[in-house]
C-alpha cells in the first residue's frame, strides 16, 4: 500500500476529485494548508500599507490505495491539478506498512 499526498491549488480540487473517483472505490481526506515553495508569496496593498503574504493556501488531499494503481493516481492527480504555472504543487508518495478498519477489524488493503 502506498500514501499519495498532493498539494495543490484550492480551485483545482474538483477537477481532482473527480479524476481519482473515476479510479476505483476508496477513501479521499482533504485538508485545507497553507505554505509556499518557490513560489514564494507575494505582496498586497491594505489601507495604504505594503505586506507580504508569505503563505499561501493551498489543499492537501491525501489517498491511500493498493500498489497496483499508485501510477494511475499519480497521473490522474498531475493532468487534473495542472495550470503550467507556478504553485501547481507537489505529490508525495509513502509507504503504507498496515490498515485497520475500525468497524470491522480488516487489515491491509481489505481495510482500504
Amino acid at each position: 500500500m502506498k500514501k499519495v499526498e498532493a498539494i495543490i491549488k484550492p480551485f483545482k480540487l474538483d477537477e481532482v476529485k473527480d479524476a481519482l473517483v473515476g479510479l476505483g472505490n476508496f477513501g479521499i481526506t482533504i485538508t485545507e494548508v497553507k505554505g509556499f515553495g518557490r513560489q514564494k508569496g507575494h505582496t498586497e496593498l491594505y489601507r495604504g500599507a505594503e505586506y507580504v503574504i508569505d503563505f499561501l493556501p493551498k489543499i492537501k488531499v491525501e489517498i491511500v490505495v493498493d500498489d497496483s494503481i499508485v501510477e494511475k493516481v499519480i497521473q490522474a492527480i498531475m493532468t487534473a491539478a495542472k495550470t503550467g504555472k507556478v504553485g501547481d504543487g507537489k505529490i508525495f508518495v509513502s509507504d503504507i506498512e498496515d490498515a485497520v478498519r475500525i468497524r470491522t477489524g480488516e487489515r491491509g488493503s481489505e481495510a482500504l
